[in-house]
């Protein structure tokens, strides 16, 4: 195994973001897959980085992949305009559901939120990563609102608690899947309790 001068050097802020991004990307890599634990270890390894490296950015395991899964939603969960509330919202929260409901993510992100509430570091992060994904989500209802589909005495930020209530309840609880039939319904009782 090559020792950590050999893998990365780390002289200087280009390097320092190179290996920061090969960190990112190699943590979403294992993310995806479904080959035993995402370790610190397993990070530094898939990036060709020491552990030190890591804990320069972040403060636990829990830190770096939630900034991981926070990169992937953004690439996973484009914000699609399909000309529609019912469009948009099929598409968003089908993408959302599908990236957050499969494989590792559940479990990682129940981990992640459990961290979060015990280190300050993490709920940072935490509230960063979700702040981002409800501008998203409310982006996509002030735009319908703008074209006459919502009322426009609608609690935007109500409807953004709903879908994202349902998504982490499911998420944390795990009584029940989320799936494409979940989302399509979401997403039209969404529509449904907003029309003018």
């Amino acid at each position: 195994m090559p020792n950590e001068e050999s893998r990365r050097p780390h002289t200087g802020r280009r390097r320092n973001e190179e290996a920061r991004r090969a960190i990112l990307d190699a943590a979403v890599e294992l993310i995806g897959r479904d080959e035993g634990p995402v370790t610190i270890d397993t990070i530094a390894a898939a990036a060709g980085v020491g552990k030190q490296t890591i804990y320069r950015w972040w403060p636990s395991k829990g830190a770096v992949l939630l900034e991981a899964m926070a990169e992937r939603a953004t690439a996973d969960v484009p914000v699609t305009d399909t000309g529609s509330l019912a469009g948009d919202l099929d598409a968003f929260l089908l993408a959302t559901f599908r990236s957050a409901g499969t494989g590792r993510t559940a479990p990682l992100l129940r981990m992640v939120m459990a961290e979060a509430q015990r280190d300050e570091q993490v709920a940072e992060v935490m509230r960063d990563f979700i702040a981002k994904r409800r501008a998203a989500l409310r982006g996509v209802l002030e735009r319908a609102g703008g074209r006459g589909e919502i009322r426009a005495d609608a609690d935007l930020d109500l409807m953004v608690d709903q879908a994202f209530g349902v998504l982490w309840y499911r998420i944390l609880i795990g009584h029940a899947p989320l799936g494409e039939n979940e989302a399509r319904e979401l997403g039209r009782s969404l529509v449904i309790q907003s029309r003018p």
